[in-house]
């Protein structure tokens, strides 16, 4: 209890450049996932890409055009990698990649820790200061009904409430058994969050200037082209 997860929104604008790269990380993560089947009433994970796609209004022809590479036989490999830093003070950062270059991923990665005088870790330096969960987030439900629908359903999971949102966090293997649960006690329920994602055990807060050379690694980090998703332990409110 008490994680307090905030709605991560990506902080890349959906104008030009930028646009266009969440055009491409959602065309290549989408492609990834069809690879095991295009159909996405048979691949769950392809099919929680595509909605949460169509929520960060990515158009339908690239979602299309993306699971038609697969149909038509095109063969692209990507690999997931996952690196771990550290900024400034007691500041700590994930970052995941997709890519089909692992050299220029590493390249670009640890070119940017040093331009902001940060430093790049061994795996496993930080991750274990984090937790990858499932977050389910909606309203409609009391707690007690929560409670009664996870126990329905067999399942954990920790129960969080605030201004009448419902947030739960879960083994992110149980997302669609949490979802289920819930559904079935009540059909018409819409979750606002609906993700795997990694959270920091603890936060940290940085003075000004060490929050402006976080701010920098961030914002440089989400430049580049392989970065799909950012993790970090840092207040920015």
């Amino acid at each position: 209890m008490g994680r307090a997860y905030e709605v991560r929104k990506s902080s890349i604008q959906k104008t030009g450049a930028a646009k266009a790269k969440l055009y491409t990380m959602y065309a290549k993560e989408i492609y990834s996932a069809a690879k095991k089947s295009s159909d996405p009433d048979s691949n769950p994970t392809l099919k929680r890409l595509i909605e949460k796609a169509k929520k960060d209004q990515i158009p339908g022809d690239i979602i299309k055009r993306a699971i038609d590479k697969v149909n038509s036989g095109v063969n692209e490999s990507y690999e997931k990698l996952r690196y771990e830093g550290f900024g400034p003070e007691n500041s700590t950062i994930i970052v995941d990649c997709l890519t089909d270059n692992i050299n220029r991923a590493i390249s670009a990665v640890r070119g940017v820790f040093s331009k902001t005088q940060c430093k790049l870790g061994a795996s496993g330096s930080v991750a274990y200061m984090y937790d990858d969960l499932c977050v389910i987030s909606f309203k409609g439900l009391s707690e007690d009904e929560v409670i009664e629908a996870l126990i329905n359903g067999e399942v954990d999971s920790e129960i969080e409430i605030k201004d009448d949102v419902v947030t739960l966090y879960g083994n992110p293997q149980d997302l669609f058994k949490i979802k289920n649960s819930i559904l079935e006690y009540k059909s018409d329920i819409l979750f606002d969050v609906d993700e795997i994602t990694t959270i920091p055990k603890e936060k940290t807060t940085l003075n000004k200037e060490n929050l402006n050379q976080f701010k920098k690694l961030i914002e440089l980090l989400e430049d580049i082209e392989d970065v799909q998703d950012i993790y970090h332990n840092v207040e920015v409110n």
